[in-house]
């Protein structure tokens, strides 16, 4: 679907809070000052870089809200905007955000309110969007309750396939010793069996070594069929705009002086992601992807990493993949479900015609994409 996206109101907007030590600053910060604002959050993560956002969402379409307490940042989102003509009405959409948790210090009720807040009055009263919050909050936790008492006036997207991200948590806090002892017996007699396989690791951020795990992944692409929303490409020209402190890691195992496997992670603030993976033609014995992730736990252990997300975990549709992340011994958890508050029914009837169109879009290219894989096979 072709949609024309309205210019954003570029007027500066400060707002006193109800509050008057915090105050609200909309569309201020610069694209250069946003990576050094971000990095100062342990709850800092990809998807609320800027590089991220401009490059998969075009940087004319998104919007930054910032919150002060005095001169000091307390909290900050970035966002992108949806708007099909000048009129106000369409979408909002807030990946793993708000970002209150300061480095050093506690998540602050009293600033996840307000940002909460200061998110209603922006996009959903004064720019008539539908506003919809994908919290980086996990279901019982302690994190996910304060957010759940934050956005208590917006509604809850009921649960379905959609809008669910189950994956393993991986506390960090262990020593190498016990963290090693705790992964599943069948999965640490396979780590053995790959350091016993002369496999060497290199560990870069560059992006070289990005399009060397690239040619892997597209090998496994053409030898595997399995749908995923992922473009790998689109990662590497992501890779290039990050700044230094935030770029992605890169771990290529090499056998014979070859790639045979490798895999991609992001690490900021007090967590990684796990991205990508990939096994070469010529690493299917060699049990790199063993190797590779215990590797990366110890690259992520070094630099004062507390928490490993293993990534996206569907034990119906590939149990492959849910077995491997299994072995780790991580904790099995589901992300808290979107908040959505939208004022205009315009935005709203707009905002849901899109969905259902870009789902439908979404599973004709899954469609198209396994059927040519198969017959390349």
């Amino acid at each position: 679907m072709t949609t024309a996206i309205a210019t954003l109101d570029q007027d500066r907007v400060e707002r006193s809070s109800s509050s008057s030590a915090l105050r609200v600053e909309v569309d201020q910060v610069t694209p250069a000052a946003w990576p050094r604002i971000l990095d100062l959050f342990a709850d800092a993560n990809i998807y609320q870089t800027f590089s991220y956002g401009a490059i998969r969402w075009g940087a004319k379409n998104l919007s930054h809200l910032v919150l002060k307490r005095n001169d000091e940042v307390v909290g900050i989102a970035q966002l992108r905007i949806v708007q099909p003509t000048s009129l106000k009405f369409g979408m909002a959409y807030l990946r793993w955000g708000p970002i209150c948790h300061r480095r050093g210090s506690e998540l602050d009720a009293a600033v996840l309110r307000r940002m909460a807040e200061a998110l209603h009055e922006e996009y959903v009263v004064r720019r008539r969007l539908l506003l919809q919050v994908i919290p980086n909050a996990f279901v019982g936790s302690t994190r996910a309750e304060l957010f759940e008492s934050a956005f208590s006036k917006f509604l809850q997207e009921a649960p379905g396939p959609a809008n669910t991200y189950r994956t393993f948590v991986l506390d960090l806090s262990p020593s190498l010793e016990e963290l090693r002892g705790n992964l599943d017996k069948k999965w640490r007699n396979q780590l053995t069996r790959s350091e016993k396989n002369g496999l060497k690791v290199i560990a870069s951020r560059g992006i070289e070594a990005y399009q060397t795990f690239c040619r892997t992944y597209k090998q496994m692409r053409s030898r595997k069929t399995f749908d995923t929303s992922v473009d790998v490409e689109e990662f590497a020209r992501i890779q290039e705009q990050l700044a230094e402190s935030q770029r992605m890691r890169i771990l290529l195992c090499e056998q014979g002086g070859g790639p045979v496997a490798g895999l991609v992670a992001s690490a900021m603030g007090d967590s990684a992601i796990y991205l990508l993976g990939a096994t070469g033609d010529d690493g299917l014995n060699a049990k790199g992807s063993y190797l590779l992730q215990w590797t990366l736990i110890q690259w992520l252990k070094q630099d004062g990493i507390r928490w490993y997300d293993l990534g996206g975990i569907d034990p119906e549709k590939n149990p492959g993949v849910y077995h491997f992340k299994k072995g780790f011994s991580g904790t099995d958890v589901c992300q808290l479900r979107p908040f959505v508050a939208c004022n205009s029914p315009l935005s709203s009837v707009s905002v849901k015609a899109s969905l259902t169109v870009s789902r439908v879009v979404r599973r004709l290219k899954a469609y198209n994409s396994g059927r040519t894989v198969q017959s390349a096979t």
